[in-house]
């Protein structure tokens, strides 16, 4: 039994970690961390957690935090653990961070998009990206600081990947057109967030600016093998979780000058993830939904080729609060432990 501690324990990202991490047979949570409810009873701030979390929560001391525990999990604001993180603490125990702060590789890079100094770039070079289905052999029990993705790369990366690494499209025009549930910008109060803001209401937010942009482009770019640029927009979509990426990119003409056919797209797509437990191919002619992955870890991918204009439209859908967020963290650290990946994840999509 590992003992872990959790920073944020109060955001929908940290509070779907206590609540997977409850059903994990080999964790125990000892630190239930969160700064706006110090002292206050962990079921007094979620209340779906009455008698089955009994403690209070604590501060974000991680130094201390560091003594006592094997994982902790910081489900921060972006900056917080570049600013505190410490060789001491990670001598002392593995962290897995659900921020950007160790994602993308290029300190300037980071500057810019997130609009803040990078307070502990000695860290980055260290620090593995744990987008487990393409870094798994990347992640284990010598790994001691996780990047955990994000939700939109996540959904964003892996409905494109098979296709860019195998050089079946042109990645450089590649456009992504994401939704995203309220839920995905955190549990903090925002005006733009209230509910006559978000019901009955569609929007497009991030527009080329959007933070998540150079880390789906550097990872794509890996795939690559050079580097890439994309058209990334996300929107805001009336509902609480989930992310549906619709992506489209122009398909590379084989020796002969046809376009790969669907046979040949779907045997690549069979290539790369028949085998992952989480991520699902579907059907000829079923796009992904948001309501099929819901409280789940999975991510549903699927495909349609426009034979008119030698295009291919690639569809993914996850629940943006676990595999976007806590349940990838909780496989990484599964991973990283030596645990069965799926252990506390075998979750049946909840519907309706």
């Amino acid at each position: 039994m590992i003992k872990a501690g959790i920073i944020g324990a109060t955001g929908y990202a940290g509070g779907e970690l206590v609540r997977l991490l409850l059903g994990h047979k080999e964790v125990e949570i000892r630190w239930f961390g969160s700064r706006s409810y110090i002292d206050k009873k962990y079921a007094e701030v979620y209340q779906n957690m009455f008698e089955l979390v009994d403690a209070t929560c604590m501060d974000d001391n991680i130094e201390e935090l560091a003594k006592q525990v094997d994982v902790i999990f910081t489900a921060t604001p972006q900056g917080y653990l570049a600013s505190v993180l410490t060789e001491d603490i990670l001598k002392q125990t593995k962290v897995i961070d659900l921020s950007a702060d160790y994602r993308i590789k290029d300190v300037a890079t980071y500057e810019e998009w997130y609009k803040i100094e990078h307070k502990s770039p000695q860290f980055i070079e260290e620090a593995v990206y744990g987008l487990c289905e393409i870094n798994r052999d990347k992640v284990n029990a010598d790994t001691r600081l996780i990047a955990n993705p994000g939700c939109y790369t996540t959904c964003s990366i892996l409905t494109a990947y098979p296709l860019v690494k195998e050089g079946l499209i042109d990645p450089s025009t590649l456009i992504i057109d994401a939704k995203s549930g309220t839920s995905g910008a955190g549990r903090g109060a925002k005006v733009n967030n209230l509910y006559c803001e978000v019901n009955e209401n569609m929007k497009a937010y991030g527009v080329a600016t959007h933070r998540h942009t150079p880390e789906i482009e550097e990872q794509l770019g890996y795939a690559a093998g050079k580097e890439i640029t994309v058209t990334f927009t996300p929107h805001l979509a009336p509902m609480n979780r989930g992310i549906l990426a619709t992506e489209y990119a122009s398909l590379v003409k084989k020796e002969d000058g046809s376009y790969p056919t669907e046979e040949e797209i779907r045997a690549v797509y069979k290539k790369y993830y028949d085998k992952e437990k989480f991520v699902r191919v579907l059907d000829a002619g079923v796009c992904p939904e948001t309501k099929w992955v819901e409280g789940s870890n999975y991510v549903d991918v699927n495909f349609a080729v426009d034979k008119r204009n030698g295009r291919v439209i690639m569809m993914g859908a996850l629940d943006n609060i676990v595999k976007g967020a806590a349940g990838q963290a909780v496989q990484n650290m599964n991973l990283m432990f030596g645990f069965k990946e799926s252990e506390g994840l075998e979750l049946v999509p909840m519907f309706p």
